[in-house]
């Protein structure tokens, strides 16, 4: 049995932790704390992995990773680390990961790491470098994990990448990157994800992704992209998630994202786009998410869409310019879920305009100006439960336009010149009206929706109208009950309100004391009853 609880705790018993230290679990070291000066020397034997973090280590020297030879991560972060030796990973070339995340470095020695040939990981993001040495990488054949974002590299020597051809993650983020040879990807033909966004970029060579057919991630936002080649993406057979966001793009070539079947998310929005070609889009029947708002159109093909039939999520909003959709813009769209036109121009919707979106369940038409709605906009969207009209320009509904909208849980109809009167009754052929506040006074400010025609929702949201206190049904009708918002009705009611629980209150402190009071002579009247029929006069 003492053999077995030896054996058991060997490896915590033989971890000697120098002090600041903790041994997380068998093999791996944690030390934290500004009194770590150096990387501690004695070390568990068996020592995999040490991580260093918040230490106050500015040099990794010759001799700092001596006696390690187990050591295959190694993660010194958070410090002040300016300094590599050349040689400082002679010591430690079993190696598979290096991590110098967010430390003071703003130089490497050009071959620092050559002698690290089993090196699967390096991250020196969010540091101070500048230049990448054209000879860092060499050798480094068995790399796939390499992040440099958030430093302030600006620009890359072509051969910088060239035999790395397993590597399967490049972070280039966060940089000042102007521009890219064309042919510095040409090696990395098993690459999954590659990021280049927030950097200074204006121009993507046609044949610059020529090479990277597996790539599924490529975000170039945040850059200054004023315009693409014709096929500059047409090699990217597998590529699932595209960001274009926030760069100067006012056109883009047409069939700029064909041949890419697998795409799953596109933007391109916060471009100042200015037109979209007809031809713009290959069969992505994949596509789940579309992000197109911020541009300055004023027109869009209606045939936008068409090959996006697994479309879920449609952002296409805050184009400002954009007063008119085409009748059949989103007809092959049968699954979307969540279409978003809110802060757009729009003046009319055509009837026919959401017809196939038979999934839709989030509608956002808010903060446009639209001034009337079809009796039919929303007739199939069966399925639909927050519908947003807010802030337009509507002054009546017709009668019967959310009668099919069973499901439809919250609609938001507030800061509309609502033209109103106080008879609603929706007939087939009539229009609806929203109820404003009658002039007469408050004991009678009732008003009727037709519950057979208009069914009364979970959440009714208006501005400048009545505030319901109460509803009830009966006989098919719904019966609202109002109260005026007007500020001297509304404190009249509160005043009145007020002064009856007072009233209250003093009727129930009087009744108190006249009911002790009552049962005090009771109680002396049957005293009385009691002595007088048993009292003797002795004279």
């Amino acid at each position: 049995m003492l053999r077995i609880l030896v054996l058991l705790l060997w490896p915590y018993l033989a971890c000697s932790c120098p002090v600041s230290c903790e041994c997380l679990s068998v093999g791996a070291v944690k030390c934290v704390g500004p009194r770590i000066m150096n990387v501690p020397r004695q070390m568990p034997s068996h020592m995999y992995l040490l991580q260093l973090n918040a230490t106050n280590i500015n040099v990794i020297n010759e001799q700092s990773l001596q006696n390690m030879d187990l050591m295959l991560r190694f993660s010194l972060t958070h410090d002040p680390l300016h300094t590599i030796h050349p040689l400082a990973f002679h010591a430690a070339p079993q190696l598979k990961s290096v991590k110098l995340s967010f430390n003071k470095l703003s130089t490497l020695p050009p071959k620092v790491f050559s002698p690290l040939a089993d090196l699967e990981q390096l991250h020196l993001d969010a540091n101070q470098l500048k230049i990448i040495p054209a000879e860092m990488l060499t050798g480094l054949t068995k790399l796939k994990d390499v992040d440099l974002n958030s430093n302030r590299i600006s620009r890359l020597d072509a051969g910088v990448f060239n035999g790395l051809s397993n590597l399967t993650f490049l972070n280039l983020g966060g940089n000042s990157i102007r521009e890219l040879p064309p042919t510095i990807f040409h090696s990395l033909t098993r690459l999954r994800r590659l990021l280049l966004y927030t950097n200074r970029l204006e121009v993507l060579d046609a044949d610059l992704f020529s090479h990277l057919a597996m790539l599924a991630d490529l975000k170039i936002h945040n850059n200054r992209i004023a315009r693409l080649a014709p096929k500059v993406f047409w090699s990217l057979g597998n590529l699932e998630i595209l960001t274009l966001s926030s760069n100067q793009l006012q056109g883009v070539p047409e069939k700029s994202f064909y041949h890419m079947p697998k795409l799953v998310k596109l933007t391109l929005y916060s471009n100042p786009l200015l037109s979209l070609p007809v031809l713009l889009m290959g069969h992505t029947p994949f596509i789940q998410e579309f992000y197109l708002y911020s541009t300055n159109l004023t027109t869009i093909p209606g045939n936008l869409f068409a090959n996006m039939t697994g479309l879920l999520r449609l952002n296409f909003h805050l184009n400002s310019q954009l007063r008119e959709l085409p009748a059949e813009l989103f007809h092959e769209l049968p699954k979307l879920e969540k279409l978003s036109l809110k802060f757009n121009d729009l003046h009319i919707l055509h009837p026919e305009l959401f017809s196939a979106l038979t999934s839709l369940s989030l509608l956002y038409l808010n903060d446009n100006k639209l001034k009337s709605l079809p009796p039919t906009i929303f007739q199939n969207l069966k399925v639909v439960s927050i519908i947003y009209l807010n802030n337009n320009e509507l002054k009546t509904l017709p009668g019967e336009i959310f009668h099919s909208n069973r499901v439809l849980g919250k609609l938001f109809l507030k800061a509309n010149p609502w033209h109103c009167d106080c008879q609603i009754e929706a007939t087939p052929a009539s229009t609806t009206t929203i109820p404003k506040p009658s002039p007469a006074p408050p004991s009678t400010p009732r008003s009727s929706i037709d519950h057979r025609s208009l069914p009364f929702y979970d959440k009714l949201v208006f501005e400048q109208g009545p505030e319901f206190v109460h509803h009830n049904h009966h006989q098919g009708w719904v019966y609202v009950w109002t109260l005026p918002l007007d500020a001297a009705h509304a404190g009249f009611l509160m005043t009145s309100h007020i002064l009856l629980v007072v009233t209250g209150a003093l009727l129930i402190v009087a009744t108190m004391c006249g009911m002790y009071r009552l049962e005090k002579v009771m109680r002396e009247l049957r005293v009385e009853n009691k002595d007088g029929p048993y009292t003797v006069n002795n004279e």
